[in-house]
């Protein structure tokens, strides 16, 4: 587990280090208790009893859009080893409290994360995504120094494309980030969910208008899939 307190020291000084943080925006947001996603994580531990997964997969995980792919994930990343481990409605921050039961108890070679909508609905600013992230990222590879990072950047949506512009900001950060940084490959899935307006299409979406239907998974899927497949085919 991650103690609060070492998680604000943390992110403390990862705001020092950064340059344009506004440290009002979000500085009083709390973040959602992980705890209302225990039935789920007690789901997988009683699924890794039951069949134990094997060691060296790519962790699949993140929050609902990761979760809702979980039953065309294989088919979409053929011939690869994978452990769907999304949890709808989760933020980075509960990544970072159940990484040792979600990613690092598995000894994965790779970890595929989705996050970053819900957050920014929630309230956190774009910095405060970015840390978080960089967190998740740092506490991974002191366990594990070789674990390659496949990031899929938040997706634009109809219902909330209010928070489009702080999505992308996030998404800006963490795809830098990861181009400077080996190990860490960034997959943009912004653009094939627009129409020639720069909008999201309301056809591409179930009646909540944020999540996907089977034709957007086609979309995410081709630009996911490739990268993904590229990267890691070689390590099967």
């Amino acid at each position: 587990m991650i103690y609060a307190s070492l998680y604000l020291s943390l992110i403390l000084l990862a705001t020092n280090s950064l340059k344009a943080i506004n440290t009002a925006d979000d500085s009083l947001v709390l973040d959602p208790d992980p705890r209302r996603f225990s039935d789920q994580i007690a789901a997988f531990q009683t699924a890794d009893a039951a069949n134990p997964p094997p060691r060296g997969a790519i962790v699949c995980t993140g929050s609902s859009s990761m979760r809702m792919w979980h039953p065309r994930m294989e088919a979409d990343l053929a011939g690869l080893t994978l452990l769907p481990r999304g949890f709808g409605g989760s933020h980075y921050t509960d990544v970072i409290h159940y990484a040792e039961t979600l990613i690092l108890k598995y000894e994965p070679r790779a970890l595929l994360i989705y996050e970053g909508d819900n957050d920014a609905c929630f309230g956190k600013s774009p910095q405060r995504i970015f840390h978080d992230f960089i967190f998740l990222a740092n506490l991974c590879r002191e366990r594990m120094p070789e674990l390659r990072f496949y990031v899929i950047g938040a997706k634009p949506s109809v219902s909330r494309w209010d928070f489009a512009a702080k999505m992308q900001s996030a998404n800006t950060m963490i795809e830098d980030y990861c181009h400077a940084n080996v190990g860490f490959t960034y997959i943009n899935v912004w653009p094939v969910l627009l129409n020639a307006e720069g909008r999201p299409r309301a056809e591409l979406f179930i009646e909540d208008m944020l999540h996907l239907n089977h034709a957007g998974y086609d979309l995410w899927a081709s630009a996911v899939a490739p990268i993904v497949t590229r990267g890691e085919a070689g390590f099967e």
